[in-house]
């Protein structure tokens, strides 16, 4: 059994988990969910407790230790860190991976995510006000991996 307290994520995989909510890529049921991801080839499992145990399948959850993308979705979806429509709206349709791959750094692919949110009439300002926002709830949060609860959960 591995548990261990998971550090806040870059800021980019906030606006990567709207999009995913965007895009009708996460069904969720109660604490379970299953998160597509934006090329369609790969399927993450997310767990997470009410006393904000997890478990994600997803590489920044697994391998590099925060909290991934999946998890901040599911979290969004069932409220307990703040969701907006409109911005989520304005990143519907990033090809995540392929920005991701090319790239390789996160602050060139969010500069790209952000002119995409500025030509569909939301400011940068505005989407890095709502992730300064959601990072300072994420950095209060102390949400623990705990890999045994995907044996336990089955809904999906």
């Amino acid at each position: 059994m591995v548990v261990k307290v998971l550090r806040p994520p870059p800021r980019i995989k906030v606006l990567e988990a709207l999009s995913s909510i965007a895009d009708g890529r996460i069904s969720a049921v109660n604490n379970e969910a299953r998160v597509s991801s934006s090329s369609g080839e790969r399927e993450y499992h997310v767990v997470v407790t009410g006393d904000l145990r997890a478990y994600s399948n997803d590489n920044g959850t697994l391998y590099r230790g925060y909290v991934g993308y999946p998890i901040i979705a599911l979290l969004m979806m069932r409220g307990v860190i703040p969701y907006d429509e409109a911005i989520a709206r304005a990143l519907s349709g990033i090809p995540w991976r392929t920005l991701n791959e090319t790239y390789k750094r996160y602050e060139v692919v969010e500069e790209i995510v952000l002119k995409r949110a500025e030509e569909r009439g939301i400011s940068r300002e505005v989407v890095m006000g709502y992730v300064s926002v959601v990072m300072k709830k994420l950095s209060s949060m102390r949400i623990v991996f705990d890999d045994s609860l995907v044996k336990q959960q089955t809904l999906f």
